[in-house]
């Protein structure tokens, strides 16, 4: 008999272990049949690892160029009444493969944000003797943040900022549309989203690992991203969530002068809009993801979440040409597929077209749903 499975606010009310270890290992056995990432990374920091772009790039670095790596995320573990969270059985999935091909790799279950794991982090690599970390990939997506000085907790809103904001968001889960309606955030709102989301984590990371003698000579920090076209601007790149990225984005800047005499740098990659457990649940953005994917998918475009980091690694941080290619404002593009004129032009008819009545013929609605089950382990034929 199967299963009714739902899922509220990116969260499934069941998690399937094997489904699980079988995505990483897709994901692992894909790398594994690309060519090797010559003069890659050694020793790897993942900070947010259990999934998505962490995750694949745990699994490039690794299996693409044989790193060491570290991950930390913050998971449950399974008890005896209750099972795990996804990302704690993607974390086991890939030690267990890590081990088996002879790689060295060991996982760290704590909150990322709190010194107490900064710490745990130092002394694990005092004693696994995995040396200075040359890559440090920070990934991490979360509602809420305490500050580890004052203790504050913080928590992340998603809202417009300056006016209201009205529109259709689809239900990645459901297929469902409906209308929504958001007033613009208050100053405090957004200078919480900015306190969880922005860079100020990142740099206390950095400064951490730089103070400890755990950088490496040219080592290389990235943090993740994402802009996206002017249909999704408001609720997004205008909204508060883009205020935390303008924040992460400038902090690049602060970070690569502090390890600048090691001659090592900080960049931030701006990603593709994405199927994520965090992404799903951002109002108006559901519908654009459809909608994209269906143009991706068309024209050969499209790239789940290690495909996008193993480019990241292969062509961008570590390809042939030593000088790593940025922007205007030094950020690395690996949203070029989705931001290309071809594809915008495509997805925005459909969104003009798009109605209750035609979303499953005009979006791939019926993709992004399985993708979104999947991050919890079901394939469709799990699924009632």
């Amino acid at each position: 008999m199967k299963k009714t499975l739902r899922i509220v606010s990116g969260v499934c009310n069941s998690v399937n272990p094997a489904g699980c270890f079988s995505n990483v290992r897709n994901w692992i056995e894909a790398e594994k049949k690309l060519p090797p990432i010559e003069d890659g990374p050694r020793s790897v920091l993942i900070l947010g690892c259990s999934g998505g772009y962490g995750m694949g790039a745990r699994i490039s670095a690794a299996f693409g160029a044989g790193a060491r790596t570290l991950g930390v995320s913050f998971e449950r573990q399974p008890t005896v009444r209750k099972k795990g969270t996804p990302g704690w059985y993607n974390n086991h999935a890939f030690d267990m493969a890590s081990a088996e091909a002879g790689l060295f790799s060991e996982t760290l279950l704590g909150d990322a944000f709190s010194n107490v794991t900064r710490e745990a982090v130092i002394e694990r690599v005092k004693k696994n003797g995995m040396g200075a970390f040359d890559l440090v990939i920070y990934s991490l997506a979360s509602p809420m943040r305490t500050d580890p000085v004052s203790g504050v907790t913080y928590r992340s809103i998603i809202k417009p900022t300056g006016k209201k904001l009205t529109g259709s968001t689809l239900d990645v889960a459901t297929g469902k549309m409906t209308d929504v309606s958001f007033d613009p955030a208050t100053e405090d709102e957004i200078a919480s989203t900015v306190k969880v989301m922005g860079g100020e984590d990142w740099k206390l990371w950095i400064e951490a690992l730089q103070g400890a003698d755990m950088l490496a000579h040219d080592a290389k920090t990235i943090a993740l991203s994402y802009i996206g076209p002017d249909a999704t601007h408001a609720i997004y790149r205008s909204g508060t969530l883009g205020k935390a990225k303008e924040h992460l984005e400038a902090t690049a800047a602060e970070i690569n002068e502090l390890i600048s005499k090691k001659r090592g740098s900080a960049y931030v990659s701006v990603n593709r809009a994405l199927v994520t457990r965090a992404s799903v649940v951002i109002p108006i953005m559901s519908a654009y993801l459809c909608a994209l994917n269906k143009v991706l998918k068309a024209k050969g475009l499209n790239e789940n979440c290690h495909e996008q980091m193993s480019r990241l690694l292969r062509d961008r941080l570590y390809g042939s040409d030593p000088v790593v290619a940025v922007d205007e404002k030094g950020r690395i593009r690996l949203d070029d597929w989705e931001m290309r004129e071809d594809v915008q032009v495509e997805t925005a008819s459909i969104l003009e077209r798009l109605t209750p009545d035609n979303v499953e013929k005009l979006t791939d609605w019926a993709g992004c749903s399985d993708e979104l089950f999947g991050l919890f382990g079901f394939s469709p034929a799990d699924r009632a």
